[in-house]
């Protein structure tokens, strides 16, 4: 009987171990996904009914973390949404949590996955997209 549990055991266990990855998230991994989920946050932003008031006159938010002019179009985007503070939109959460997560993702790209990064193009008109 205890061999039978200890294989039911294993036979759950292994799966679980074999689909996990085997290499930690590296800096660059984790400023590529979370320019991606700002991305998309930031267009889900402009559609919902509850802030799409304020942030219809935004410029659209395209992250490339290959593109040298990211870290400007970060910048002058979190300089926007703190403009915000003079409508009512500026103190939802979800503009909170976009406000907040590019002032992160900045921090990442700039201090602590600086040596990480490398810049493959420089075309500011691009993130403009």
């Amino acid at each position: 009987m205890a061999i039978f549990n200890h294989l039911l055991l294993a036979s759950f266990l292994v799966p679980l171990v074999l689909s996990s990855p085997f290499y930690p998230p590296t800096c660059y991994t984790k400023v590529l996904n979370l320019a991606r989920e700002l991305t998309q946050w930031a267009a889900h932003l402009k559609w919902d009914p509850e802030t799409s008031r304020c942030m219809a006159h935004m410029p659209d938010l395209y992250l490339d973390v290959h593109n040298a002019c990211v870290m400007y179009k970060i910048r002058s985007y979190i300089s926007l949404l703190e403009g915000l503070r003079q409508r009512r939109c500026a103190y939802t959460r979800d503009v909170r949590k976009l406000w907040g997560n590019l002032r992160q993702l900045f921090i990442f790209m700039g201090e602590k996955c600086h040596g990480d990064l490398v810049f493959t193009i420089f075309d500011c008109a691009a993130l403009e997209r």
